[in-house]
């Protein structure tokens, strides 16, 4: 069986051939169940706080099978060890015949940055050349290489709640050629930005719609559970709005939170990733709307990543 590490897994997922990539995904579609949950109890110590396994299959009828394996442990950081580990197996979905098994980080965190630049491409203007990102984690610093395969991104500003974390961060893309710098305050920099991009995990908003330009695109990615939150629902309320599945509708706290206070209604809903990449809903209409992006991760975008680092050396 095929073994990639983390090195061997990013080398595969160029955006360049991973947005396209998703794009077709989406426009075929594979058969994708909900997501397992499994929570993990330690019987030396019931109480504490144990982990969460979470199980993501999608598959090809006649092509392949992938399963995301994904373990939480919150109480690793005492340990001096990550919180999150995750494996992503191919398989034979004729068969059922073990192919590869590939780093699930790399397959989650370069499948998201890809999903918001292919939603950009349909709901960013096209000469949107000023990004904003929220956060310094492992999807954050991957944004502005996603966005430049689909928008002329031209500067960065990042902002994180730690500003170190920014500072250093706008240090390394500066080093890769970037025109990026840390921002302290969010509110004018929300204000200047083309494309707003979150990718942190905050369970209260930061973004506010009042800050929001004529134009703008509010791409939120980092959210994925009914207790997050990055954006107040006045962004909600100015927005024409789309998510990336219609469990997000379900699934996410932006999404919920501006139900509950007035700032959307699941009928304003105007269409998901794969509406707009197989033209049954329209993307932007004009230069000056605001256009908002609510993702909250999909088995299929999965399996489109793994079986495009596999693809070469399993000979299909």
């Amino acid at each position: 069986m095929l073994q990639l590490d983390a090195a061997a897994t990013a080398a595969q997922l160029a955006f360049e051939a991973l947005v396209p990539a998703l794009r077709e995904a989406f426009a075929h579609g594979a058969e994708v169940p909900l997501r397992h949950t499994h929570t993990i109890t330690d019987p030396a110590d019931p109480q504490g706080p144990g982990g969460t396994v979470l199980l993501m299959p999608a598959w090809r009828p006649g092509g392949l099978f992938g399963l995301k394996t994904v373990m939480i442990f919150p109480a690793n950081s005492a340990r001096g060890l990550p919180g999150l580990h995750s494996l992503y197996t191919l398989f034979d979905a004729r068969t059922g015949v073990p192919l590869a098994q590939l780093d699930g980080n790399e397959i989650t965190s370069r499948r998201t940055a890809a999903a918001a630049a292919l939603a950009a491409s349909f709901l960013a203007r096209e000469g949107a050349a000023r990004l904003l990102v929220l956060g310094t984690g492992r999807v954050a610093r991957l944004l502005p290489e996603a966005m430049r395969c689909v928008r002329p991104i031209a500067r960065v500003r990042v902002w994180n709640h730690r500003p170190e974390g920014a500072a250093a961060l706008a240090r390394d893309w500066r080093e890769q050629g970037l025109d990026a710098q840390p921002v302290d305050e969010l509110a004018a920099a929300v204000a200047e930005a083309d494309i707003v991009s979150c990718a942190t995990l905050a369970t209260a908003p930061l973004v506010q719609g009042r800050w929001l330009r004529a134009g703008a695109h509010l791409d939120l990615i980092g959210s994925f559970t009914p207790r997050m939150r990055e954006c107040d629902a006045e962004c909600f309320a100015r927005a024409r709005v789309f998510v990336d599945t219609e469990e997000a509708l379900a699934k996410s706290g932006d999404v919920l939170a501006a139900v509950a206070e007035g700032g959307f209604r699941a009928e304003r809903l105007q269409g998901t990733l794969a509406q707009l990449v197989r033209g049954e809903r329209a993307g932007r209409r004009d230069a000056g709307e605001i256009t908002l992006f609510k993702a909250v991760g999909n088995a299929l975008e999965d399996l489109a990543a793994a079986e495009l680092a596999a693809a070469a050396m399993l000979g299909r």
